[in-house]
């Protein structure tokens, strides 16, 4: 795939975030990848396991939302940046719901084989989150 098209493939792939749609995660994400979660020592793998994710980060955040800040595009790679916006409205990580927003920026790697994402590695600031929602100082 040329630069272009894995930049278009990224736009597509916040689509796919910010709506947890299965046909997006069908068309953007290749069944054996792999997507490096902090936290786990074992990736989740494919669209089922990229969307495991994105319905843990709804079970605290429901109305979360991933803008594409910014994003480098260089032979078969993407890094992007996002800011994900939600309100904690569940338990997330141990912590009970507070109402309180969030705001928090994400940096991810992803690899592309074929058109389709086949390795995300992120790193999402939790620890800003943790203290956004009261859980760390």
């Amino acid at each position: 795939m040329t630069l272009a098209g894995n930049k278009g493939a990224m736009r597509r792939f916040t689509d796919f975030i910010n709506t947890a749609s299965e046909t997006l995660a069908q068309e953007l994400v290749a069944p054996d990848a792999s997507f490096h979660v902090p936290g786990r020592s074992e990736p989740v793998l494919g669209p089922a396991g990229y969307l495991e994710i994105i319905g843990m980060m709804r079970s605290g955040f429901p109305d979360i939302q991933w803008t594409l800040e910014e994003m480098i595009a260089e032979g078969d790679k993407a890094a992007a940046r996002f800011t994900m916006r939600g309100t904690h409205r569940g338990a997330f990580s141990g912590v009970p719901a507070t109402g309180k927003p969030i705001a928090v920026q994400a940096m991810n790697i992803y690899r592309f084989a074929k058109g389709l994402i086949v390795e995300e590695r992120g790193q999402p600031d939790l620890l800003e989150l943790l203290k956004q929602i009261g859980a760390a100082p």
